[in-house]
């Protein structure tokens, strides 16, 4: 790369589009070994040794140490995309790398370019920032036309009901098809061996967590947004022992001895503040000088402080006496709370939880319905939640305390439980818990808008019950899914070279298509030659499958069947019934299978149409951004990193 020092003046690094490919084609070797059914796990080592191990592209990424702010960039562009919807991160760098070749090889060749500017390399920066706009337009105008009429119809539709069946059997085609789905999206993050279990560990968990209202898409947000405190992690046991225990798990320890009472309900309340009046607080200063008069200041400032510590000692026995007056044997408080305090409430057989984080003390406030106490002389009967069990529970080396409510499936029909992620080691298990929320992200997004508005557990329940406008009902390809393989990258490939009305911003076409869309549409290709490269002749075969199916206009799937004996083909891994081919399907229905039949069966799995179409729109954002920058001004400090557009 070209830079100009300078004597006095700040570094300055011109980016030339042969650096930003070069800087995309690192990322991409990266996270090409453990992309597609055939990848693995990439290891990393830390400086302490901790090695961590995992198949996540966003994990991947974020755990890169990553020199050039050129490729920061880039991973902040997948984090951001993965954050929303759980998903693609690794298809995202693999199908900005093809773009980005596609854009240098496309600009290069043009040659018409070198008589308007002196420097070809400046000329075919122009060309490539301008290809890179054309796409944008291209598909902010046209994509999701294509997709509902090429794509859309192919797909599967799945509804909010289908998560939740209560008739949750292999003899249900619905909930077969959620697992199936499910377990695809954990297989490209845990491989074979644990996707089924984890995928069956999510459908309970959905299960339990179904509103009454059936607002399904609050839930998945809640669970999204509450999922720190909705989980805990035990290190050093298998990934099987991983389950749901009923209620809330609180991540402390009793301060004060635990009592074990059998008077039910047992009833609770929450302090986010001191119990014990305060004179000074930790960010005050007291200064005590010398001198007779100040002395004498002073000895009058002991006094008041004694008084006063009396004073605070008797208000205290007040409220504790009131409490328990009241039935109270459960405080859980916001902060730590003085000596005094666990001493009268040891005293008077109270359990005492203190320091409880935020996040974990609103979802204890929204499953029980109370109110946490505001003035501690003020306790009305809204402060005190009833409790069906408060109980220390061990999960791994670690301690914690284990509450049930009473009338929460009576108020919401919702089954509260926590969830136990198991693993051998923090990594692993750090690698379970991540997947599971992001398969919950790839939910909502695959089958509700993404412009829902967040919700904590402070305000789930108003957001329940507000519905949204009706211009946010719906997104493309909300709730449709196909299989995965490529078939959505196969479909959008065919229907964009069938594009023949619209017209290019640079007015070039290329055999009748529109160069945008010829580009655009080779470099979707890229995506299922990467999951194919270790057969060719599987990638031949499967895109020959799409294409007979949109030529005679046949679904690759007309109902969903779970039973072997019910299935007649597969296509891409999903149960079909395939009109082209009748000895084909009795050959497979046999059980003798070719060599693409067995990895067609072994990639069986569901994908989002509507996380592709938010997936395309991310990267080619992200190919214009990275297109517009033309210099980087270092300064003195890490953080005076800045990009210039030319």
């Amino acid at each position: 790369m070209d830079k100009e020092p300078g004597i006095g003046m700040t570094p300055k690094e011109h980016l030339h589009l042969k650096h930003v490919l070069q800087t995309v084609c690192a990322l991409e070797a990266v996270v090409h070994p453990s992309f597609g059914p055939e990848g693995g796990q990439v290891l990393f080592t830390r400086d302490t040794a901790q090695a961590m191990l995992s198949r996540s592209g966003t994990r991947i990424l974020t755990a890169l140490r990553l020199e050039h702010p050129l490729a920061r960039m880039v991973v902040e562009c997948v984090w951001k995309h993965s954050t929303v919807t759980g998903d693609g991160s690794k298809t995202f760098i693999i199908l900005l790398a093809s773009l980005l070749r596609m854009i240098h090889s496309a600009a290069c060749k043009e040659t018409n370019v070198s008589r308007t500017y002196n420097l070809r390399e400046a000329a075919v920066a122009a060309t490539a920032r301008r290809l890179a706009d054309e796409l944008l337009a291209f598909a902010s105008e046209k994509l999701d036309d294509l997709i509902t009429k090429g794509v859309v119809p192919y797909g599967y539709c799945v509804s909010w009901e289908d998560f939740t069946a209560n008739s949750q059997s292999q003899a249900n085609p619905s909930y077969c098809f959620v697992k199936k789905l499910l377990s695809s999206f954990f297989h490209t993050r845990l491989g074979y061996t644990h996707c089924d279990f984890m995928s069956n560990l999510t459908c309970e968990l959905l299960t339990n967590w179904k509103p009454k209202n059936d607002q399904f898409s609050s839930s998945l947000q809640f669970l999204n947004d509450n999922f720190p405190a909705l989980h805990t992690p035990v290190s050093g046991f298998p990934v099987n022992l991983s389950r749901l225990v009923e209620g809330q798990v609180i991540h402390r320890d009793f301060a004060t001895p635990f009592h074990q009472t059998d008077c039910l309900p047992i009833k609770a309340v929450v302090f986010p503040e001191y119990l014990q009046p305060q004179l000074l607080n930790t960010e005050h200063v007291l200064k005590l000088g010398c001198g007779e008069q100040v002395m004498e200041h002073n000895s009058t400032t002991e006094r008041s402080l004694v008084q006063f510590s009396a004073w605070a000692e008797r208000s205290l026995g007040c409220i504790i006496a009131n409490l328990q007056s009241l039935g109270v044997s459960v405080l859980l408080s916001a902060v730590k709370q003085s000596a005094a305090v666990l001493a009268l409430a040891t005293q008077a057989e109270m359990c005492v939880v203190e320091c409880v984080s935020e996040d974990e003390l609103s979802l204890f406030l929204w499953l029980s319905g109370v109110t946490p106490v505001s003035d501690c002389w003020m306790i009305e009967p809204e402060h005190i939640v009833n409790l069906t069990f408060c109980r220390p529970i061990t999960l791994g080396a670690h301690r914690y305390i284990h509450v049930g409510f009473s009338d929460l499936q009576e108020r919401s029909m919702v089954k509260s439980c926590s969830l136990v992620i198991c693993g051998p080691g923090e990594g692993q298990t750090d690698q379970y818990a991540c997947a599971i929320q992001d398969a919950i992200r790839m939910l909502l997004t695959a089958l509700k808008p993404p412009c829902l508005p967040t919700t904590t557990a402070s305000n789930i329940m108003v957001q329940a019950n507000q519905s949204l406008p009706s211009s946010q009902q719906c997104v493309l390809g909300s709730g449709y899914f196909v299989p995965v393989g490529g078939t959505f990258e196969f479909l959008l490939n065919h229907v964009l070279l069938q594009q023949k009305t619209y017209s290019s911003l640079s007015g070039n076409t290329t055999r009748g298509v529109p160069a945008t869309a010829q580009l655009f549409a080779n470099a979707l290709l890229s995506v299922p030659q990467k999951i194919y490269s270790y057969n060719l002749q599987h990638f031949l075969h499967t895109q020959t499958r799409v294409l007979r199916f949109i030529q005679n206009n046949s679904h690759p799937f007309p109902e969903l069947v779970c039973n072997h004996q019910q299935s007649k083909s597969s296509i891409m891994g999903c149960a079909s019934s395939d009109p082209l081919d009748d000895r084909k399907i009795k050959v497979d229905c046999s059980g003798k299978f070719d060599a693409a039949s067995k990895d067609v069966r072994r990639d069986s799995g569901f994908e989002s149409v509507s996380c592709k179409y938010q997936l395309l729109l991310a990267v080619l954002q992200c190919v214009t951004s990275l297109l517009r920058v033309d210099s980087v001004l270092y300064s003195h400090r890490r953080e005076g990193i800045h990009f210039v557009d030319s």
